[in-house]
């Protein structure tokens, strides 16, 4: 049955971007911009330079520096530690890319990196800060409070997604060893393997953000003039244009702020592609990860809208 409604779907679509050309043109166009000129340059240096520390010890020696904080509060290993600081610094889909890349390369425990994602794969607070709540909602007086919400909601759900994937309170003392010491040294075939492995992976990136963008200028351009399709479910395609989509709409302030912190929190259905992509190979699986992703969206959406009453009655 999800096959025939997949195949009916992908033979309508085909024929609909047939029938629109030039939406098709200005939404693959818009994608395209919103990634060469905001995407590639913001990502592309992460993605390499994580690449060199996970292909050499680097990796080791900053985990070793985290550990004594976050292991004992997250339980989690050694290694899982520096999945933590990408997942919360570098935004999507590094969280997932580094989480798998540990797992495949035997450096944390398949059951630790489903527990690792489910809390770690998050928009990066430097978007958040300067596009969603500076130039979008335009309260730079809700940084510090959105921000306290944004990053806290996952750290608090980490200690029920815990318990879901087992994971004990011994794990902290866990330190894994996946470096062999004789294929890890540094040198410029280890640059040329990261730039290449940046590259791929940034490639892959615009690929959905542009088939996204696409999506959600044809789904935009649909005979459907209700507000929740247009501001409540259209926004869930792909974060930046469905952050711009609930900003400029008609909502009251609570609820615009509320939807806008949520669909960040979820990241949207582009971000949970892109994430899949990430985890091929890697053993680990999407659906519950969008499951997880989904309920730190509906308790940040519910904190944003609460402090937002209560603070601004």
């Amino acid at each position: 049955m999800n096959r025939f409604i997949f195949v009916i779907f992908t033979i309508f679509l085909f024929f609909f971007m047939l029938s629109t050309p030039d939406l098709v043109f200005k939404g693959a166009q818009d994608g395209l911009m919103l990634w060469f000129y905001t995407v590639l340059p913001t990502l592309l240096p992460f993605l390499v330079i994580i690449n060199v520390m996970l292909k050499t010890n680097i990796v080791c020696h900053i985990s070793r520096f985290l550990h004594p904080f976050f292991g004992p509060l997250l339980h989690v290993s050694q290694n899982g530690c520096f999945a933590v600081l990408a997942g919360f610094l570098c935004g999507y889909p590094m969280g997932a890319k580094v989480t798998a890349d540990l797992v495949k390369q035997k450096r944390i425990s398949l059951s630790e990196g489903s527990y690792l994602l489910s809390f770690c794969n998050n928009t990066s607070p430097g978007f958040m800060v300067s596009f969603v709540i500076c130039h979008t909602i335009g309260k730079p007086s809700l940084v510090v409070p959105s921000m306290l919400i944004f990053l806290c909601v996952p750290l608090l759900l980490s200690f029920l997604f815990r318990h879901i994937y087992s994971i004990k309170k011994e794990n902290r003392f866990m330190v894994s060893s996946g470096f062999p010491s004789d294929t890890n040294q540094f040198s410029l075939t280890v640059i040329d393997d990261s730039i290449m492995d940046g590259f791929e992976t940034i490639t892959k990136v615009g690929g959905y953000i542009i088939l996204f963008s696409v999506l959600l200028t044809l789904a935009d351009a649909l005979p459907v003039s209700s507000h929740w399709w247009t501001q409540g479910i259209l926004p869930f395609l792909e974060i930046t244009n469905g952050v711009t989509m609930i900003g400029h709409g008609n909502l009251s302030f609570p609820v615009k702020y509320a939807f806008i912190m949520g669909l960040c929190a979820f990241g949207g259905f582009c971000s949970a592609a892109q994430t899949q992509c990430m985890l091929s190979g890697s053993g680990l699986k999407t659906l519950p990860y969008i499951m997880e992703k989904l309920a730190a969206a509906l308790a940040t959406s519910f904190l944003s809208y609460g402090y937002i009453i209560t603070m601004f009655p």
